[in-house]
């Protein structure tokens, strides 16, 4: 019997002065820190295909142009126990090549250990996809992973 793949199962998070974000095969997570005890009305958050925007309480946060394109309308917001912004944005690439480098196209890039560890992750995640009848959940990976991994969907099946 496998396990399902836990998208958070080995999260690579990438530290940034305002908090973290991280991201699976479809989605990309940004998870702010907020002052304690903010209000959903004290946020001001702008998802768009490109660009994201988030200030609280007037104050400026987070604004610029996305690594790569996500679907806008199933970007969403929440803000969690009055102290943490969660920003969940979908791909419109959603694969294992697609792994972003930073989180903007000029900032809060991941140092390459980090980006390293979130490849891996990403291609875990496509074996996982493509073989659901394994457990990939211990998996260790070496070799060729950059860009998603080797493409099998030639091979005869």
């Amino acid at each position: 019997m496998s396990a399902p793949f836990e998208e958070r199962s080995g999260v690579v998070p990438c530290g940034t002065p305002w908090g973290q974000w991280y991201q699976t095969l479809e989605e990309v997570f940004i998870e702010v820190q907020v002052p304690p005890g903010t209000r959903a009305q004290d946020i001001q958050c702008g998802l768009q295909s490109r660009h994201v925007a988030l200030s609280v309480g007037g104050r400026e946060i987070l604004k610029g142009k996305l690594f790569d394109s996500t679907i806008a309308d199933e970007g969403t917001w929440t803000l969690e126990d009055r102290k943490m912004v969660r920003i969940v944005l979908t791909k419109t690439k959603r694969d294992a090549a697609n792994c972003w480098t930073s989180l903007l196209e000029s900032e809060y890039a991941a140092d390459p250990w980090v980006q390293d560890q979130m490849q891996r992750k990403l291609t875990l995640e496509r074996f996982q996809k493509e073989n659901p009848g394994f457990d990939f959940s211990g998996a260790e990976i070496s070799g060729n992973y950059t860009k998603g991994g080797p493409d099998f969907s030639n091979l005869e099946k």
